[in-house]
């Protein structure tokens, strides 16, 4: 008994056998962390496969429906392939060491034999990386190219989108029509591409035009123009944003498009090219519009309304949203908006026009029959 004691001591004295508490104080927490990973995963995955027969409706560039997109979404897997067996390379070599060569009951501590000068690791960890990037600049500037060098064909829809804090103003130079936030574009037929060419200015600060689905970002910058183009091959409605920080309400800076086929889009081509009606009851309502400071940064057209610091108000009921996607365009909302804009949008440039609630109910009124 007294000999097993004692052999007990001496190898408690010998360096690198003590197992110091903290040790096992770390074991245990690493045990935790482990799983609670593996806890967290299974959440994910989860509703992940919950998730998996329903239809999402966030955009994302893994659910193209435009020729430029299509090229963005292969260029974007071929990156993740490549980035991703980096990964798996990297992560399982430091899995190897890490139980290769942990410590071990019986370690005496010392440092292993350390390797220096061998050619060959210095070359592999140099030679491979740049051929990678190589690679990769090359794909990423052939599909750069093969986007940005598309020329118009003579019956492409030319459209000029224009960014303020905080909308779009979207204007159609060949067909007349002043819109704003509500992209309209007719499907593209694969044997026949009909694409649409989008000229991009600001008017006052940098912003960044992105769907997701339909093209990559373009920045839209004060005092230069750049191009996009779009060759939308189904049907549907595509949401996009300000892709920019560009004030207080970049967030609240949406844009839909919408792609309709060759007679929806004809119809609603004819639908805005239409002259504004004239209805008797919003008689008053008008005249208020015309006398109020909307009439000088708005544009009615066939009347005196010719503002440009505002959205362009012609056809206004015939849009789905106010505030550049921030609501829904109903009565309910349009009386909030001309009442207070920034109770639905805080920062709104439009000031809140301090109207009576008979003179508000006028006005609101008149703007329902733009259609």
């Amino acid at each position: 008994m007294m000999m097993r004691q004692a052999r007990r001591r001496s190898q408690q004295g010998k360096p690198g056998v003590e197992e110091h508490p903290g040790h096992r104080l770390m074991a245990r927490r690493g045990f935790r962390l482990a799983c609670g990973a593996i806890a967290i995963a299974c959440l994910v995955l989860t509703a992940a496969g919950a998730r998996a027969g329903e239809v999402v409706r966030t955009p994302s560039i893994f659910a193209p429906t435009s020729t430029p997109a299509f090229a963005i979404r292969e260029l974007a897997m071929f990156v993740l392939g490549i980035t991703g067996a980096i990964f798996l390379v990297v992560g399982g070599l430091g899995v190897y060491v890490l139980v290769q060569f942990r410590r071990r009951r019986g370690d005496d501590g010392r440092e292993p034999p350390q390797v220096y000068g061998s050619r060959q690791i210095e070359l592999a960890w140099t030679v491979v990386p740049l051929l990678i990037v190589a690679v990769l600049f090359l794909v990423t500037a052939r599909y750069i190219f093969g986007i940005e060098r598309r020329q118009p064909p003579a019956d492409a829809l030319e459209v000029t989108v224009v960014g303020h804090q905080w909308w779009w103003e979207i204007r159609y130079p060949r067909l007349g029509i002043v819109t704003a936030n509500e992209l309209h574009l007719p499907v593209s037929d694969p044997a026949r591409p009909t694409p649409t060419f989008v000229t991009l200015q600001s008017a006052d600060v940098i912003h960044s035009f992105w769907i997701p689905q339909l093209a990559g970002k373009t920045d839209v910058i004060p005092n230069k123009t750049n191009r996009t183009w779009i060759d939308p091959l189904q049907t549907g409605t595509y949401l996009g944003q300000c892709a920019e920080y560009c004030g207080l309400q970049h967030a609240g800076m949406l844009l839909t498009a919408t792609v309709h086929t060759r007679d929806d889009f004809a119809r609603w081509v004819a639908t805005q090219q239409a002259p504004v009606r004239n209805e008797a009851h919003a008689f008053r309502g008008r005249e208020l519009f015309a006398s109020l400071a909307c009439s000088s940064c708005h544009t009615v057209q066939g009347t005196s309304a010719h503002g440009v610091f505002g959205p362009d108000l012609t056809h206004l009921m015939s849009r789905s949203t106010l505030g550049s996607g921030v609501v829904r365009n109903t009565p309910e909302n349009l009386r909030r908006w001309v009442e207070d804009p920034a109770s639905l949008k805080p920062g709104a440039l439009m000031p809140a026009m301090q109207l009576s609630r008979e003179d508000l109910e006028q006005v609101t009124a008149y703007l329902m029959t733009l259609r």
